[in-house]
């Protein structure tokens, strides 16, 4: 049970060991077992090795790798838009399938991903637009997907190698792929090794090597480079793979390339933990820069507080990344407009769990990790997830999530429009000081005054309504 956080600085962090624990948040969005991106680095990294790839390319492949699906958040709300169900899920099972083609498994996935739970002729309807439209539509989301995951690793100062192969994971050797339809060697030879990689990962995880090698070997000259397939064979035969993809978190940090080994200064760390908030951010219209208002506005009341500044540091790193578990819930339950059933509510109330066991395998975001997961805990433990109490709630905890709690409240959501500030104000202080600290109550009040004016008051009704589907979700 984590208690009370003392004010110390965090140890320091390594930049691969940041980038590949942070990897399971992408796994999560991607509807992936966690260590997927992990285990697909080691198939791309022995992939390079066997065709002997120079070593600084594989240092920026090594990073593409672990973050070839930042750009995934990205297209959750259109992939939702189009088949009106879980996206997560949808996202899973077409791994598993030749979407190119139409056959059987296409068949079966539409009718198990389009319009689910909906009327008979609803789902037919919505079923023959997705055929007729299909091409289209796959276009569209694996181009958001790629341009948006090249631009976040760019963002992330990692170099145009690394954003060219995300960018390009999804192109086909036969120049059937999308975004761009590149053919052969058009293709940048890191994205080739991703490509394979992750089918490799796939099917290996699925239903052994030998179904792996036979994916890859059926779509040789199609999906994948020849040359690549034929390394995978060869790197089959290796006997450590296995146990090299058992304990893949080790192995990932072995292959580190040298950058990678050493401590990464404080901007870089921050730089990190700002596009992981733009991923986090990314995955429903609803939520758009909720990361960075709410961290704007906890450094904006510890520093009203007179917090020390590392203590200020560890508050802004955990309200970047305090949502990283929220990539954990499908669209089909961020953006329902009607209440939650109680399946639905167990998802939503897992999302903090999850943001601080991937943050706990970060050395050096242990606090961090706690102050994150404890944004929708309350003094009197009617939070989740751990439902702690006032004693066991740090000064950084309250203060995230008085911030969450405020920025969830003054923004628009799918079942309301955004709340004025004064009728904001009056909800969070009615759960003062039993539920939300009261003196950050009154420090966030203060300091939104003095940033911007009160709206006019637009009635009760709204101030009620607001109070019974406040969901607790931001």
């Amino acid at each position: 049970m984590p208690t009370i956080v003392q004010q110390r600085r965090s140890r320091a962090v390594r930049l691969s060991d940041l980038v590949s624990a942070l990897s399971y948040a992408l796994d999560l969005t991607e509807g992936q077992p966690l260590g997927h991106a992990q285990r697909t680095c080691i198939f791309g990294i022995r992939l390079a090795q066997a065709i002997g790839m120079p070593e600084q390319e594989q240092a920026d492949l090594y990073y593409a790798l672990l973050l070839k699906d930042s750009g995934c958040s990205s297209n959750a709300a259109r992939m939702y838009q189009i088949l009106g169900s879980d996206e997560i899920r949808a996202r899973h099972d077409v791994k598993l399938i030749d979407w190119r083609s139409v056959n059987w498994s296409t068949l079966v996935y539409s009718l198990r991903h389009v319009q689910v739970g909906r009327p008979a002729w609803e789902r037919l309807l919505a079923l023959s637009q997705v055929a007729w439209q299909r091409h289209r539509q796959q276009k569209e989301v694996v181009e958001i997907r790629c341009e948006r995951g090249a631009a976040i690793a760019r963002k992330m100062g990692f170099p145009q190698r690394t954003a060219e192969a995300i960018r390009g994971l999804d192109e086909h050797w036969d120049g059937g792929g999308y975004p761009l339809g590149l053919q052969g060697t058009e293709i940048p030879l890191s994205a080739r090794i991703l490509s394979l990689a992750q089918t490799l990962e796939v099917f290996h995880r699925h239903s052994g090597m030998p179904a792996a090698l036979q994916v890859a070997r059926a779509r040789s000259g199609r999906w994948f480079d020849p040359e690549l397939v034929r390394a995978a064979h060869a790197i089959a035969q290796q006997d450590s793979l296995d146990n090299e993809l058992s304990y893949a978190a080790q192995t990932v940090a072995r292959l580190s390339p040298s950058e990678g080994a050493v401590t990464a200064g404080r901007e870089r760390v921050d730089v990190i933990c700002d596009g992981f908030a733009d991923v986090v951010d990314a995955k429903s219209p609803y939520t758009s820069d909720h990361s960075k208002r709410v961290t704007e506005v906890a450094v904006g009341m510890a520093e009203h507080m007179g917090l020390e500044k590392p203590t200020v540091t560890l508050i802004r790193r955990a309200a970047l990344l305090h949502d990283l578990g929220k990539l954990s819930v499908p669209n089909s339950i961020l953006e329902k407009p009607a209440p939650l059933t109680s399946e639905e509510w167990a998802v939503v109330r897992r999302h903090p769990f999850h943001s601080e066991a991937i943050l706990k395998r970060i050395q050096g975001f242990e606090q961090i990790a706690i102050i994150a997961g404890a944004h929708h805990e309350r003094l009197d433990g009617t939070g989740y997830f751990r439902g702690l109490h006032a004693n066991q709630l740090s000064m950084p905890a309250r203060v995230l999530a008085v911030a969450d709690v405020f920025d969830a409240l003054s923004a628009k959501r799918p079942y309301r429009e955004a709340i004025p500030l004064d009728e904001v104000f009056s909800i969070m202080r009615r759960d003062a000081p039993h539920a939300l600290d009261g003196r950050c109550v009154e420090v966030l009040v203060e300091s939104q005054r003095r940033a911007r004016p009160s709206p006019a008051p637009e009635g009760l009704a709204m101030l009620q309504r607001a109070m019974s589907t406040h969901r607790g979700v931001a």
